[in-house]
């Protein structure tokens, strides 16, 4: 019989927590895979899954994640994720958020929740009549971090598509820059926004047709189609929605000499590095790029939740790629296994 730690994606977990409140037909899972430098923060997921074993492949992965965007970002916490097994309506109700704020506070601190897929800044609020073990809550003073973390999200990504536009392409502008953004929602739609302000050319896809057209007309971007966004040709294929889409037969279908994208877990296997490091692709490793939302709720649990302080950190986000793409080409190493080195160092698994 397969246990859980014989699981592709089990990495040295710490633990994982399976919840089921019979009254309100709420299932859950935490996933801690390290808490060596804080408490496991990382958001709650809202998701229908079509079996248990992809929910708990998910929440293993997202961990997994957050443990390295966490030790990359330079933050004293650790990594940790929630899925909420949502049925086909995606039904969410009061007592089922409550269910699962008790099952929250009764890890005692360990794991500490915010917003991801499927999940507001109001279900946060909700969240804290049972648990005080939730980041992420709106916020009446704009100086101050907090509430959706979507927009700081967008902000270190744009910054590193820059980065990445810079390292590779040799150019300090992204004004004529050929974007193809696959997920236009808040992260991927935010940095649409940047990057068309920045007169840089777009291609978007999105799975709700009418709002990828409605941002199109908004910022003079071209939509195209789902199956289209990896494989047209441009400068850069910006991934902004779920993960694991970077595979053997994708990768060898991109058309575009960067990937840098907002998305969790780009990559199917970690073999999938390679196939980029050998195809010539500059690869911004998710986990880095994307740490600007656990950065904004990070330090708002910790209590320095100064926005000042919040931007100061995510303007470190190009720093931190460029060590990574320099450490790559010195060392012909992928950059996504040059990150996970040093994020398993920084964890105390090097």
């Amino acid at each position: 019989m397969n246990m859980m730690w014989d699981l592709p994606d089990f990495d040295g977990h710490e633990a994982v927590h399976f919840f089921h409140d019979v009254e309100t037909g709420l299932s859950a899972i935490v996933a801690l895979h390290s808490t060596h430098l804080g408490p496991g923060a990382g958001g709650t997921r809202f998701w229908h899954y079509e079996n248990r074993t992809t929910a708990v492949t998910d929440a293993l992965r997202l961990s997994r994640g957050m443990s390295f965007k966490n030790a990359m970002a330079g933050l004293p916490l650790g990594g940790g994720k929630a899925v909420i097994l949502a049925d086909r309506n995606r039904t969410k109700t009061p007592a089922m958020l409550a269910a699962f704020g008790r099952m929250i506070d009764s890890l005692a601190g360990r794991y500490v929740t915010a917003e991801d897929v499927g999940m507001t800044a109001a279900d946060m609020v909700a969240l804290t009549q049972e648990t005080k073990f939730v980041s992420g809550l709106p916020v009446s003073d704009s100086s101050e971090a907090g509430g959706d973390p979507g927009p700081f999200t967008a902000m270190g990504v744009y910054l590193g598509v820059k980065a990445a536009v810079a390292h590779k392409l040799g150019r300090d502008s992204m004004e004529g820059v050929h974007v193809a953004i696959q997920g236009v929602g808040s992260v991927g739609g935010g940095l649409a926004r940047l990057l068309a302000k920045d007169g840089a050319q777009l291609s978007i896809a999105d799975i709700n047709k009418n709002h990828a057209q409605s941002l199109a007309s908004e910022i003079g971007a071209t939509v195209v189609g789902l199956d289209d966004v990896m494989r047209i040709e441009a400068d850069v294929f910006s991934p902004n929605a779920l993960g694991a889409i970077l595979d053997k037969v994708s990768i060898a279908h991109l058309n575009a000499p960067i990937v840098a994208g907002g998305a969790n877990n780009q990559l199917a296997t970690p073999e999938d590095g390679q196939r980029i490091f050998d195809r010539d692709i500059l690869f911004a490793p998710d986990y880095v790029i994307n740490s600007g939302g656990i950065i904004s709720v990070g330090l708002e649990y910790l209590g320095d939740d100064d926005v000042n302080e919040v931007n100061r950190r995510i303007s470190r986000i190009p720093e931190r790629l460029t060590e990574i793409w320099e450490e790559s080409a010195a060392r012909t190493l992928p950059s996504a296994e040059v990150a996970d080195n040093m994020a398993r160092k920084l964890i105390g698994r090097s």
